[in-house]
């Protein structure tokens, strides 16, 4: 279970995804800044300065983007920083962006060091560059770009050159959700796919979400499976309680990878600290996964520690995987 969607994840996201601001739910903070910028951006009518969003995968970037979109009534045109390769790429996109156009890039921090340099004009002067003819006789060329608003997003903060970063006139990171807001996002997605649930079923799927709207919308519809197999007409606590457990998703969100990966930092390793390298071909994980999907939310709830030495599996771990029936470690 991780925060990373497929294809059929993605077309159901798009289901679920509130299409106003005022359907989005938590990022208080976030919300209510944005709503300001995009009133004044309106009553001026000008395009919304650039955006970049960040935090770790599933909580709302995307559809955030999207939100954007309709609240300043103009068309959204996506892409991605690893599906624009060259510099003719960008260069297409953004010549053929209309007056006033959302263009949403999502995974922005892998976009290489030329085409950075592409955008650094785009955003500031909304002009382009180009260079015409090699050698000698290479000229450049700028071209006139319509008002436009970039929104980008990234779960790796850091790997943007800060150049780029310093571009963005509105920078927002989005927070992991807590269990009340995730609840309210069961029981909204529940009543959209047609799913009864009461009050206790929504909260025992939003306390196993790992503070992930994505993942609740996913846990809510194999949960829904159980349920219908069970003959049971309603999504309760016990249901889902059963159904959870059954996936293998415990009371604070772990799954089968997060209890790997702690349990071989204790057995293995001692506690810590232990090298991500190290620790990644121990359990067969991709150390980039590892880094962007399970850490980040793991030491969010007191249970890995990342020092100059390496990973550290917390005593709060130790404890709640050695109270597991049949997980005694030591």
């Amino acid at each position: 279970m991780t925060g990373s969607a497929g294809g059929d994840e993605l077309a159901y996201e798009a289901t679920l995804r509130p299409r106003r601001l005022a359907d989005y739910i938590g990022q208080r903070q976030l919300k209510s800044n944005l709503e300001v910028f995009l009133e004044a951006a309106r009553n001026r009518t000008e395009p919304l300065d650039h955006v970049l969003l960040y935090g770790p995968p599933g909580l709302g970037k995307t559809t955030l983007a999207h939100v954007i979109a309709r609240e300043m009534d103009q068309p959204i045109r996506v892409s991605s920083g690893p599906a624009i390769e060259k510099v003719g790429d960008l260069a297409a996109i953004l010549t053929n962006l209309e007056h006033g156009e959302i263009l949403f890039v999502d995974e922005i921090h892998r976009l290489g060091a030329a085409l950075e340099e592409v955008l650094y004009p785009a955003l500031e002067d909304r002009a382009l560059d180009l260079v015409v003819g090699s050698g000698p006789a290479a000229r450049t060329v700028r071209l006139e770009l319509p008002p436009f608003t970039l929104v980008g997003a990234t779960t790796r903060y850091g790997l943007l050159s800060p150049p780029l970063r310093d571009r963005f006139g509105i920078v927002h990171r989005l927070d992991y959700y807590d269990a009340p807001d995730l609840a309210a996002i069961a029981t909204r997605s529940a009543g959209i796919l047609g799913i009864p649930i009461d009050e206790g079923g929504a909260t025992e799927i939003a306390r196993r979400s790992r503070g992930t709207p994505r993942i609740t919308n996913r846990l809510l519809r194999r949960v829904r499976d159980f349920v219908e197999v069970e003959g049971a007409t309603t999504i309760t606590a016990d249901a889902a309680g059963r159904a959870l457990e059954r996936m293998q998703v415990d009371r604070y969100g772990l799954d089968e990878v997060d209890r790997r990966l702690l349990e071989t930092i204790l057995r293995k390793f001692d506690g810590g600290p232990v090298g991500l390298a190290t620790l990644a071909a121990a359990i067969g994980e991709d150390r980039g996964t590892l880094e962007e999907i399970y850490e980040p939310f793991l030491m969010q709830i007191g249970f890995l520690d990342r020092t100059a030495r390496g990973r550290r599996a917390t005593r709060r771990a130790r404890e709640h995987l050695g109270g597991r029936p049949g997980t005694s470690l030591f």
